[in-house]
């Protein structure tokens, strides 16, 4: 057992199998947990970081640890070998069946890739206070890292309206970069 421990103290590199056997795991309680912990968790951590190295860097971190999430969820919950629209639906459903939020596309350029994209009732900040700010700073690369995984390209992802910034979902726009 120690040594487990001893290895995931390193934190050098994240692997999904690290996340471990949850049914096992929470036999009694399940994999389910209120959102109010996960935005314990992420709150505080977005408050130490900024302490530390301020917001501009922290926002950078929590995007960044999106964006890998991003990606590892791709590859080991979604089928990335079908059409966008099936894709699309997919992800919607994986979205809300995880309970992360209610995906809806808005917009899609097949040429360009840019695309426009709300999440209703998202883990990060639906029923917030109104702040006057966009928070969503780990979905922007959770989405980014998503989207890549399925395309081969990378995307810089923006939140443009937020449930903190007085709106009732968060809307992202994702541009291709060249």
């Amino acid at each position: 057992m120690e040594n487990v421990f001893a290895k995931m103290k390193k934190h050098s590199v994240f692997s999904w199998e690290n996340l471990g056997d949850i049914k096992e795991g929470r036999g009694q309680l399940g994999e389910q947990m209120p959102v109010l912990v996960y935005r314990l968790m992420q709150y505080t951590m977005l408050d130490v970081l900024s302490k530390e190295f301020g917001n501009d860097k922290a926002n950078v971190f929590f995007r960044d640890a999106g964006y890998l999430a991003g990606v590892e969820f791709s590859k080991n919950c979604l089928n990335l070998a079908i059409d966008f629209d099936a894709f699309v639906a997919s992800l919607q459903k994986t979205l809300a069946d995880l309970k992360i939020g209610i995906l809806r596309m808005e917009a899609f350029d097949a040429e360009t890739g840019n695309l426009t994209l709300t999440v209703g009732e998202d883990l990060d900040c639906s029923g917030l206070p109104v702040t006057n700010e966009n928070v969503c700073t780990y979905d922007e690369g959770f989405i980014a890292g998503i989207l890549e995984s399925y395309t081969g390209k990378k995307y810089d992802v923006r939140e443009v309206d937020c449930w903190a910034n007085g709106n009732r979902v968060c809307r992202f726009q994702g541009a291709v970069v060249k």
